[in-house]
C-alpha cells in the first residue's frame, strides 16, 4: 500500500484517507491526482464505510513554488452531501500567498460541478471527480516483511516466499479520485526559472469548535508502509504535521530505520551515513516536479509520479540498498489508466 489506511485517525473515516498522490504531464498541463476512500476499507475494518467524499472536509493540493516546503498555492475542493443518486455537488477554489496555508480562508472560486462528471473553465483548467480503479499494486507478504525489517533493523524475512507467488492486494479495488489538470501557463506564472514545484495533498476536517483539523497528508509513495506499519503513533504524527518541519521531526527517525536495515544487509560501509542520505532524499515529504517534463518515480531519480510507476520496488530497494522486487508490475492491476483525461482507470 502507498498510504492506504495509514493511521488510526485516517481509519476513523476513510473518506479522509489519502491512498495515493500522483503528479504528471497531461494532455494540456500538469495533472494532480488524489485518491481517497479505498474500497478495501470495508474488508479491513469489518463494517460498511461511508460513500463518496466527506461533506464537512477540505481536500487540497498544496504547491510550493520556491523550495521552502511551505505552500504558496493551493487548490481546494469541498463537497455537498450525497444526493439520492449518490452524487455530490463540489466547488474548487484557488488560494495564493499566505492564504494557501490558511484553512479558514475561502479563496477564489474557480469551478462548480458534481461528482461523476468533469468541469472545464474558460482558461483551460479541467476537473474530474468520481469512482476509479486503483492503479496501485502491492504484494502483502513483501509489504509486511519490509515493515518488520524497518521497525526491527533486520533483513526482510521472505523465507518460503518467491516472486512467483506474488498477488496484488488491490486487484479489482476502487478509489474515489480527484483529478485536476492545470494548464502550464497558470503554474509557470508562480514557479521559478527551474520550473520546479513541490506538491503534497492534505485532507482537513471541520471541528466542533469551528476550526479545522488536518487528518491526512501524502507526498512520496510508501513512506507509511516503510515507517509506520508497526508504529501507528508515528503514523498519526506524520499526518498531522507539515512538510516544512519534516527534517527536524523525522530526519533521525528515517535515517536510523534505514541504517538498521542496511546494516543487517551489509550493503553500505557506513549504514548511518546511507540512512542520512535517504532521509535527505525523502524529506521534506513532497513530490518534486518540473512543469512540462515527463513524470517518473524511478531508481535514477524522482520527477513527479505517473500512474504506472513501480513505487514499491523503487522505495524498497532504496530503503534496503538492495535490489528488491515484489514480483509484480503494472500488468497486475485489473483496471488500466488511460492516456487521455481523466487518466485514472475507468470503472465499468
Amino acid at each position: 500500500m502507498s498510504h492506504h489506511l495509514d493511521s488510526p485517525a485516517a481509519r476513523k473515516d476513510v473518506r479522509l484517507d489519502i491512498s495515493d498522490l500522483y503528479l504528471f504531464r497531461g494532455e494540456r498541463g500538469t495533472v494532480f491526482v488524489m485518491n481517497v476512500n479505498h474500497s478495501i476499507a470495508t474488508q479491513v475494518t469489518g463494517h460498511e464505510v461511508p460513500a463518496g467524499f466527506h461533506h464537512e472536509a477540505q481536500y487540497e493540493f498544496k504547491i510550493d513554488t520556491n523550495g521552502d516546503a511551505v505552500e504558496d498555492l493551493s487548490y481546494r475542493l469541498t463537497f455537498g452531501a450525497l444526493d439520492p443518486a449518490g452524487n455530490q455537488n463540489l466547488r474548487l477554489y484557488r488560494l495564493t500567498g499566505t492564504d494557501a496555508g490558511d484553512p479558514h480562508t475561502r479563496g477564489t472560486l474557480l469551478a462548480e460541478g458534481s461528482t461523476g462528471g468533469s468541469v472545464e473553465t474558460t482558461d483551460g483548467l479541467r476537473l474530474w471527480v468520481g469512482t476509479a480503479g486503483d492503479p496501485f499494486w502491492i504484494e502483502p507478504d513483501v509489504l509486511h516483511a519490509i515493515g518488520h525489517a524497518l521497525t526491527d533493523g533486520t533483513q526482510a524475512d521472505l523465507s518460503g516466499w518467491t516472486p512467483a507467488q506474488a498477488t496484488n492486494l488491490f486487484a479489482g479495488h476502487t478509489v474515489h479520485a480527484i483529478v485536476l489538470e492545470v494548464p502550464d501557463d497558470q503554474l509557470l506564472a508562480s514557479a521559478g526559472p527551474d520550473k520546479q514545484i513541490d506538491v503534497w495533498a492534505v485532507t482537513n476536517l471541520a471541528t466542533d469548535a469551528g476550526g479545522w483539523r488536518q487528518v491526512n497528508r501524502a507526498g512520496h509513495p510508501m513512506i507509511h508502509p516503510l515507517l509506520t506499519q508497526y508504529n501507528e503513533e508515528l503514523g498519526d504524527q506524520l499526518n498531522l504535521t507539515r512538510p516544512v518541519d519534516d527534517t527536524t521531526n523525522y530526519g533521525k527517525v528515517v535515517a536510523d530505520a534505514v541504517a538498521g536495515v542496511v546494516a543487517a544487509y551489509g550493503t553500505a560501509e557506513d549504514p548511518q551515513a546511507y540512512g542520512a542520505a535517504v532521509a535527505a532524499r525523502l524529506l521534506p515529504d513532497v513530490l518534486s516536479y518540473a512543469i512540462g517534463a515527463p513524470a517518473v518515480y524511478g531508481f535514477n531519480g524522482f520527477n513527479g509520479r505517473s500512474l504506472t510507476d513501480n513505487a514499491p520496488d523503487v522505495m524498497f530497494s532504496l530503503a534496503t540498498n538492495t535490489a528488491f522486487t515484489i514480483g509484480l508490475t503494472k500488468d497486475s492491476i485489473t483496471r488500466k489508466p488511460t492516456n487521455h483525461f481523466p487518466y485514472v482507470p475507468p470503472v465499468d
